[in-house]
Parts: C-alpha cells; structure tokens; sequence
C-alpha cells in the first residue's frame, strides 16, 4: 500500500514538469524582440464649406458719356466681375434652398454741391454671366433700364430697389464658383445738371430655402 502512493505522487510531479516546459517558450516569444507596431490614421478635421461673395479689386467705376441721344444723355461703363463661392458639401446645404445676389443704387450727388443728384431710377444695368452653368440652375438676372427709356423693351425702373445680379435655382445643383459681372448704364434728361457725381451701388447676398 505505501508503494502505491509513491507511485502516485511522482507521476504528478512529471506531468507538472512538462506543463512548465510547454508554457516556457510562449512566453521568451513576447519578450521584448517580439514588438507589435501600432498605427492610426488621423485625418484632419474639416471646416464646414460656406456660401460667400466677393468683389474683384477694383477703384470704383467711371462712367463715360456714350450712346447719348435725342432722347437722353447715357453714360456707360462696366461693374468689376462678382464671384459667388460655395464650398459646402451636398449634405451640408438644405433642401430646396437656393441664392440670389441683388443689387440697388444710391443717388448720385454732385461733388461738392450736395443740392445737385441724380436719383438711382436713371441707372440701369445689364447682367452678364461669366461662367457656365451645367444644369442651367445658376442665371444672370434681366437686364433694367433707366426710368428714360433705352429702346430694347427692358422694365423701365432703374436700380432705385433691389434688383437680380445672378441666382441660383437650387443651390445642391451646382456647387462651386459662379462670376458675374454687368454692364451699367446711366441716362438722364438732356438738361442734367454739369457736375462730377457719385453714387454706391450695393450687392446683397441672399440664401433661402
């Protein structure tokens, strides 16, 4: 009986050995030789696009004596070229919205004889797109005549309120940069008044949905 349990506890104790040697050279492998490179690729966060409008440089625009007739005397001149950006993504932009540029004159003043103007109706323009548009969502707005008429049959209105530079129908059409420019001309009465005037002519952007 007692060589019995002799048996037992040595048989034990070589299993135990084998374990140890088996789990020996597991652990040697993920000692320091055995490395494990880590990476991540972090892009860089993006700024939300936006809808924006510039004006080219420019030293303000002289009107020339050109086209008068025996009905007015026209001055003529043209408006330095409007870029409209829009750098949002589709996502970013809500649907159905859409911009507009518009544009209204002040009245001319004659230098230093602030009793001599010449209202803004006398002033009309007329749009020009200088891009393309590739699904005709982006448009020059129609051209506005002077409160004297200039004979192409445009309303006679004048830039006395705000009238369309360029829109876009939907903005999601037609993401990216759309130019414009116009031509402006001035006609008043034969009598007007000699005189150096003045005036600023406002753009406005506009977008909706």
């Amino acid at each position: 009986m007692k060589t019995t349990r002799t048996a037992q506890i040595l048989t034990a104790s070589v299993l135990g050995l084998a374990l140890a040697g088996v789990a020996g050279p597991a652990m040697a492998a993920d000692g320091p030789d055995g490395g494990i490179d880590v990476s991540v690729n972090i892009e860089p966060i993006r700024t939300p696009g936006q809808l924006s409008m510039t004006v080219a440089d420019n030293n303000g625009i002289s009107l020339q004596e050109n086209g008068s007739d025996a009905a007015a005397r026209q001055f003529t001149g043209t408006m330095p070229t409007v870029t409209v950006s829009d750098t949002r993504l589709p996502e970013e932009i809500p649907a159905g919205e859409y911009w507009a540029v518009v544009g209204q004159a002040g009245q001319f003043t004659a230098t230093g004889d602030p009793a001599k103007t010449i209202g803004p109706q006398y002033l009309g323009w007329t749009p020009r797109l200088l891009t393309g548009s590739s699904t005709g969502a982006v448009a020059a707005g129609e051209p506005i005549s002077s409160v004297i008429s200039d004979g192409t049959g445009a309303p006679a209105v004048g830039l006395q309120g705000q009238e369309l530079l360029v829109s876009a129908a939907n903005s999601a059409d037609e993401i990216g940069t759309s130019k414009v420019n116009a031509d402006l001309a001035l006609r008043t009465a034969l009598d007007v008044a000699a005189g150096e005037y003045h005036s600023t002519l406002t753009l406005s952007l506009f977008n909706q949905s």
